[in-house]
């Protein structure tokens, strides 16, 4: 499995694990030039952007430690264009960043979310 279909698997995963924790999926994989969002939903009155990160192994740390203050102001610059280019669905003001943390290291996969990610 390369790493592109890890990736994809990994999201699949978060987005079922998601849909269990009451979360809305909006849209997955927004892209702009030098950003993408993985996941975006809605949970209670909040526009939630999410992160998914998923590991095999731990040679480059934990999946969720992959999430850096760049690629934080990288999402965040994201959001702001997706919020910008969406008008028309009457988001909720209340926004935030989630983490979901995929390790696919045994045969069942291990999930983490972080809420209200901040560096």
């Amino acid at each position: 499995m390369n790493k592109i279909q890890q990736g994809n698997q990994g999201e699949d995963i978060a987005c079922d694990f998601l849909k269990k924790k009451g979360y809305k999926i909006v849209e997955r994989n927004f892209r702009i030039r030098g950003g993408e969002i993985d996941i975006i939903a809605l949970e209670d009155s909040a526009l939630v952007y999410i992160e998914v990160k998923t590991r095999k192994n731990y040679n480059y740390g934990r999946p969720e430690e992959a999430v850096t203050l760049r690629k934080i102001k990288f999402i965040e610059r994201t959001a702001k264009f997706y919020r910008n280019n969406r008008k028309y669905l009457k988001l909720p003001d209340l926004e935030r960043i989630d983490v979901v943390s995929v390790d696919n290291l045994g045969s069942i996969p291990k999930i983490k979310l972080f809420k209200n990610i901040t560096l």
